[in-house]
């Protein structure tokens, strides 16, 4: 027995995405515009290594000049982290056509927004042309001291995880949705094979059997008795 093979699941129409592709250029643009602007106010009121506690041990604000990547990492490969960046930009503008989960433009927005803000200070800042040192004022504890740009792609890496984990597609759609669909179908089909006929059961035949049995015996009692009434008369 042949099924019909299930729809694969439709993705956002090109109407629907525009207001998702807005999310993600408004988002992008503003964690840029927070972040250049924190880096501006950090270089114009903060002395470089002086640290002022926020919330005592836990937060302050300290003017650092990085070279490398987030908890100091990479140090002395700005040329690597700015090539890094660019690529990045460059998928996210590629994939943005494509955009139909809120989610993920929300997702892509802040880290394009975050990765513009660091690459912005690594081709604009001493000592050159992709290899400026980030600007980084935020000081959490004694583990690393970061800036609004950090704060921005962990968020995206973290919402990232969370729509991968629950199977959200860039397009909108969704793995767990089709495979449901999926088992829907074969339940449906062997069900249909196994108990959807309209062919006599087992009971029925048991009862037609007895039935005709019962039928036999009463026509041929019918016949001895019209025999022996012929006789007797």
């Amino acid at each position: 027995m042949s099924t019909n093979p299930l729809p694969a699941p439709t993705p956002a129409p090109v109407s629907a995405r525009r207001p998702r592709l807005i999310w993600l250029i408004a988002l992008a643009v503003g964690v840029l515009i927070v972040d250049q602007v924190t880096k501006a106010w950090a270089l114009a009121a903060l002395d470089e290594g002086v640290r002022h506690p926020v919330l005592g041990d836990l937060l302050g604000i300290q003017l650092l000049f990085n070279p490398g990547a987030a908890l100091g990492l990479a140090t002395g490969t700005t040329w690597l982290l700015t090539l890094i960046a660019l690529v990045v930009i460059v998928v996210i503008v590629r994939v943005a056509r494509r955009l139909g989960s809120t989610g993920w433009a929300i997702a892509l927005g802040l880290l394009l927004g975050g990765a513009l803000g660091n690459l912005i200070d690594r081709l604009v800042r001493e000592p050159g042309v992709g290899r400026g040192h980030v600007i980084d004022f935020i000081a959490y504890g004694n583990l690393f001291v970061g800036n609004v740009a950090d704060i921005a792609i962990v968020a995206a890496a973290g919402l990232l995880m969370i729509l991968s984990f629950r199977g959200v597609r860039l397009d909108g759609t969704r793995e767990s949705s089709g495979e449901a669909a999926h088992a829907a179908g074969r339940a449906d089909a062997d069900h249909a094979v196994d108990g959807g006929t309209d062919g006599p059961t087992t009971d029925d035949l048991s009862a037609t059997d007895h039935t005709g049995t019962d039928h036999s015996t009463a026509d041929h009692s019918a016949a001895d008795q019209a025999r022996d009434d012929r006789r007797d008369g």
